[in-house]
């Protein structure tokens, strides 16, 4: 009773709130105070103490990425480079494949690297275009954007440079491509899956509906920039940030970060968001550089963008403060216990325990962390003992955290609707089906697989 009182009516309220369209600024703070107080915790030190300092984290961490990425995708927008990119694709695959495009857009930026928040950013006007050529309606774009992000290249494809794929690795002893072939098949399972989805939904009433009735954006005028001004600056992105991740900042003395006014930190600690802020700047600067004449108001696109940030940036770091809030509770805590010493094999056991944990603190990374934090090395013990590959482990935690976490308090979520200007109501369903409910399918298909035919 305890638990379902401290933990699943907040969590509940705060799901059915955020649904319904309130605003998340304030029911995640609220709702994370309702929480405290059946839990009998101190309100305002939960607040202050507890809340913004997880919520103030996560803007500390992640605000240079939101705005860089929101202003790099509204110079996308307002140049007509995403339109001439869409044109491009929409002549070489046809205007059928739109969904196709958008997802396969974002798969190759992610599984390179490029965090996802940015990816929403920068192929959303893309997105818009390549949905407007082709007639479909916006409602769409989220749930393309979320199965091209953050399923099958988040959690299944071997190698992939997610921190969903990269945490597992010091417990189990893997490295991200661990068990490659049953990555595959659920990556399979993900992508194949969620596309035949979003083209059936596409031809339902009340999807296949042109953008324009739902507010399309206008398009520039005097002219659209050619292709391989569209298309270097993505290319940009993608190259500058290999290269500053893997060869020029490893390569710089960055021992003095590990002084206390520097924050008493690693290298590996910053270098990658380091990447990502100057791979970003350098693409913007560029885009800018070819396209500037183009733009009418370049003062504006550059306000319009940063200021776009704002909003997705902090309902995101909102929900993130809501899920420290249900994290740091005793019930919590007797929860995660009872989760992880489920019974069964241990890939049943790991994936239950993972996933359930991410569905309560709506992050994949968050619930992945939390079970194996907890009980990481008796999982190892008991693979060992049951002859499981610890290969198997790596990938079926990775999966599982991929799934619940995607339920409508989820950060990335919040901040794809955000972008979008959609609510949940109009957007998430779509979202619920290629993010949670075809990646648990896939988990199953991959428990089955591993455990009949072992791990390859």
């Amino acid at each position: 009773m305890t638990i379902l009182a401290t933990l699943v009516l907040p969590l509940t309220l705060l799901i059915w709130l955020v649904y319904r369209g309130w605003p998340i600024l304030l029911v995640a703070p609220l709702t994370a105070l309702l929480a405290a107080g059946l839990a009998t915790d101190p309100l305002l030190a939960t607040l202050t103490q507890r809340f913004m300092p997880a919520a103030g984290g996560f803007v500390i961490a992640f605000m240079p990425l939101f705005v860089l990425g929101a202003v790099f995708g509204k110079v996308m927008e307002a140049t007509g480079a995403a339109a001439t990119l869409a044109q491009w694709i929409v002549t070489r695959l046809g205007s059928g494949r739109a969904l196709l495009a958008v997802v396969l857009s974002c798969a190759v930026l992610t599984y390179g690297g490029v965090s996802l928040f940015v990816v929403a950013f920068a192929v959303y006007p893309l997105a818009t275009a390549l949905f407007r050529q082709a007639n479909m309606s916006e409602r769409l774009i989220p749930a393309a954007i979320a199965l091209g992000s953050f399923t099958f290249t988040m959690s299944a494809l071997p190698g992939s440079p997610a921190i969903q794929n990269a945490i597992p690795m010091p417990y189990f002893g893997t490295t991200a491509f661990a068990a490659p072939g049953l990555g595959v098949i659920a990556g399979t399972i993900m992508a194949l899956g969620g596309l035949t989805y979003l083209s059936t939904m596409a031809r339902r009433p009340g999807f296949a509906v042109p953008v324009a009735a739902l507010g399309a954006r206008t398009q520039p005028d005097g002219g659209r920039p050619t292709l391989w001004v569209a298309i270097l600056p993505i290319f940009t992105v993608f190259a500058a940030n290999w290269i500053l991740s893997r060869h020029l900042l490893p390569g710089l003395d960055l021992g003095y970060l590990a002084a206390p006014e520097w924050g008493g930190v690693t290298p590996d600690q910053v270098i990658g968001m380091w990447a990502l802020i100057g791979a970003l700047s350098l693409a913007i600067v560029m885009l800018l550089a070819l396209t500037w004449h183009r733009l009418d108001a370049p003062r504006a696109a550059l306000s319009d963008g940063s200021q776009a940030a704002l909003l997705p940036l902090f309902n995101t770091a909102a929900l993130v403060g809501f899920g420290s809030v249900v994290a740091g509770l005793p019930a919590f805590a007797a929860l995660s216990a009872a989760i992880t010493d489920m019974p069964g094999g241990v890939l049943p056991s790991l994936a239950a325990s993972a996933s359930l944990l991410a569905g309560l603190t709506g992050s994949a990374s968050g619930g992945m962390s939390i079970a194996l934090d907890t009980l990481g090395p008796s999982y190892l013990q008991a693979a060992q003992a049951q002859g499981v590959d610890p290969a198997a482990l790596h990938r079926i935690v990775a999966l599982a955290t991929g799934g619940l976490d995607a339920l409508p308090h989820n950060g990335a979520v919040v901040t794809l609707l955000g972008i979008a200007k959609l609510t949940h109501r109009e957007a998430y369903g779509p979202i619920f089906v290629v993010a949670v409910a075809i990646p648990v399918v896939a988990l199953l298909a991959t428990l089955a697989v591993a455990t009949f035919l072992g791990t390859f």
